[in-house]
């Protein structure tokens, strides 16, 4: 190498880095690429001219490696590590073109390569000029030119901020701010201290966003603030913040149940929620003691909400109830009651009797050991709850749809076909859903051996096929009455039919070889089997006293299978209208299962009887969202929660601040927002700056 060539060889290195990318993976950090010097053997071809000129415009290839600041050294083609080192030139300050070194080819070649926007930046250049005091150092913000007719790369000073130890800070700072605005506020923050931003924090923000944007699109917010504000008229100042509060504990049923102290730290901690960073316990219970005494008004205004906004039809309404249990041996004390269930002073003329909430009744989860209250729910036909109910424990079913028709009918609704089982069947109550031009469908009892039922089953006649599972027979016992529907599974008639077969030949293992027992012994087993019901229907005693299989019953019994009836006051709903009217039914048992399984309506952990009715009125407002977000998006929540859940709230932390950003989208999220017509989170959600030092 001539002498001429190795002083340009050097020049090239102490004006040129090379990247050497180790891998495929594209993992940009230190780990995955090197940084290396440029070999003798590179550096001298660059001298020697033996790289072809890219485009024939360049003749002197060292100059222009010179120039660039930064160069590549890269394999064969293909492996992907010149776009590896690329990326990670993002970082490196370089003015001019980046060029591709690749010696190793037969043919080497310097190839220009596209320079990131984020390679041409100022910087702070440092002037140091030594006096008879000492040395000094100016501070300069510079960055590079190119300069094409001497083919080399020129500092311009674009900012003088002047000898380093008298630098005027606070014109610093204004230049910072100027330069700021022309950014999104997170890269102002990173770009004031790039090297000490750190992620600090991370948390689920997409489940809570899109329940808040449906709180909002049914306009609860103002619903709930509405409310509160009549309240104030009435000398009681109203919180502010008690709707954020209040969405907080919905959205927590619905994304991650839990109770009310462990509820604030959810808040706190585990997810953001827009407009409250922070809550605490005694926050929640006293936004649940608003909700309970703003219950009525908002039920009313929620369902004019979303009844308008979602153009229901709310022609049929769904009437069901439940009971939820208490993690406690010890029912509450015997207090008043009026009809309704609600407390009064004692000696009241309203009173119609005394039970505690928590009382023991007749459950439905076989939980009789634990005190239980009773709730009642309305459902449209399209899953939607349009208000609940609570009750003590012990309350009998019978009576309550009175009371729910006589609530709903306050909010003058048009004219309503109320669904419910036969549990409800009573003439009082047909006689109250008839009036104000109601009607209804009601289940009835097969087994209840009334006079009405023995002759809808004897009475002949054709089925009629509604669906593949379901057949339907109509019959009148006179002009005027009521109509009645008996309707048909096949597939189920072959369960019921196998059930039977099983629990007979149970009873038949019981009752053999009875005959040598004594009367004492017989009556004994007889008793065992009374609490057994599926058993006990069977089962017959002569009248010496000994134990046989009821042949009658089980013919009776096979006559029954796969049936069960319904009884309807409306004359201008066809049978088929009126049987799947009533499968639909089951959307109130979807309701409470969801209730109980997703929203986790029990176990109730709260004492207070105003705070256990407001725990359901929680959850009844954490379903109206699921459902609406259900019905709209055309998915399970299940699905949709997990999917969403998967979208942080990504915190980052520096000294000029903090500010909190959301991750990208992926698809099936993408697609959620789309269905549902919402707008993702924005990107960047909060920033809280560092204030200024005094």
């Amino acid at each position: 190498m001539t002498a001429s060539a190795y002083e340009r060889a050097v020049n090239v290195r102490d004006h040129a880095v090379a990247y050497v990318a180790q891998t495929q993976v594209f993992n940009y950090g230190e780990d995955f690429v090197e940084v290396s010097l440029v070999s003798d053997a590179d550096l001298a071809a660059c001298a020697e001219g033996r790289f072809v000129p890219p485009g024939g415009q360049w003749h002197d290839a060292t100059g222009k490696l010179v120039a660039s600041g930064a160069l590549i050294v890269t394999g064969e083609r293909g492996s992907g590590r010149r776009t590896a080192a690329l990326r990670l030139l993002n970082g490196v300050s370089a003015d001019g073109p980046i060029y591709e070194l690749a010696p190793t080819w037969k043919r080497p070649g310097v190839n220009v390569l596209p320079v990131p926007p984020s390679a041409r930046v100022p910087y702070v250049k440092t002037s140091v000029r030594t006096t008879r005091a000492g040395t000094v150092r100016y501070l300069q913000l510079a960055h590079n030119e190119w300069d094409p007719a001497t083919q080399r790369s020129r500092t311009k000073v674009l900012y003088n901020f002047g000898r380093e130890d008298e630098i005027d800070k606070d014109a610093v700072r204004r230049l910072v701010a100027a330069l700021s605005r022309l950014l999104d506020p997170a890269e102002a923050l990173a770009a004031a201290e790039p090297g000490e931003l750190s992620v600090t924090g991370s948390r689920p923000v997409g489940g809570a966003h899109v329940l808040d944007q449906v709180w909002r699109r049914l306009r609860l917010d103002e619903v709930i603030r509405r409310c509160l504000a009549g309240r104030a008229a009435s000398g009681r100042k109203p919180d502010p913040g008690t709707e954020r509060v209040l969405f907080a504990l919905v959205a927590n049923r619905a994304l991650a149940a839990s109770s009310k102290l462990a509820a604030a730290g959810w808040v706190c901690e585990d997810v953001h929620v827009d407009g409250l960073d922070e809550v605490t316990d005694d926050a929640c219970y006293r936004a649940m003691d608003q909700l309970l005494a703003i219950e009525p008004d908002l039920a009313e205004q929620a369902y004019r909400q979303v009844t308008d906004l979602l153009n229901l039809e709310v022609d049929i309404l769904f009437f069901d109830t439940t009971s939820t249990y208490f993690e406690t041996e010890q029912a509450d004390a015997d207090v008043p009651r009026d009809r309704r269930g609600q407390r009064v002073p004692a000696g009241s003329e309203d009173a119609a009797g005394e039970a505690g909430f928590r009382t023991f009744g007749k459950p439905e989860d076989s939980r009789d050991d634990l005190p239980q209250v009773i709730a009642g729910m309305a459902v449209t036909r399209d899953g939607i709850p349009v208000r609940v109910w609570s009750w003590p424990g012990n309350t009998a079913d019978s009576g309550l749809i009175r009371q729910v028709k006589k609530d709903l009918r306050e909010w003058t609704l048009s004219k309503v076909i109320w669904v419910a089982d036969r549990s409800f069947t009573s003439k009082e109550n047909r006689r109250a859903l008839m009036q104000g031009g109601g009607g209804y469908i009601i289940g009835e009892k097969l087994r209840s051996g009334s006079a009405e039922v023995r002759t809808v089953i004897s009475r002949q006649g054709r089925y009629r096929t509604v669906r593949d599972n379901l057949q339907v027979k109509e019959v009148r016992l006179g002009d005027d009455g009521d109509r009645f529907i008996i309707c048909y599974n096949p597939d189920q008639a072959e369960r019921d039919a196998a059930v039977r077969v099983k629990l007979v030949a149970q009873l038949e293992d019981l009752i053999r070889d009875t005959d040598g027992l004594t009367a004492a012994e017989r009556a004994k087993l007889e008793g065992t089997l009374a609490g057994k019901p599926g058993l006990k229907r069977f089962l017959r005693v002569t009248p010496a006293g000994l134990l046989r299989i009821d042949k009658a019953t089980i013919k009776a019994e096979e006559n029954l299978d796969g049936k069960y009836l319904l009884r309807s006051s409306a004359p201008d709903l066809s049978a088929e209208d009126i049987a799947l009217g009533y499968k639909q039914l089951l959307e109130v048992e979807r309701g409470w299962r969801d209730m109980k399984q997703v929203i986790d309506l029990r176990p109730v952990y709260h004492r207070r009887e105003d705070r256990i009715r407001a725990h359901v009125i929680v959850c009844w407002l954490a379903l109206l969202l699921i459902r609406v977000t259900e019905n709209t998006a055309g998915q399970p929540w299940n699905r949709i929660r997990a999917e969403l859940q998967r979208q942080h709230a990504v915190t980052w932390t520096g000294p000029a601040g903090t500010f909190r950003q959301a991750t990208d989208l992926t698809k099936p999220q993408r697609d959620i927002y789309t269905a549902l017509s919402i707008e993702p989170p924005k990107k960047i959600i909060t920033l809280a700056p560092t204030p200024p030092a005094p």
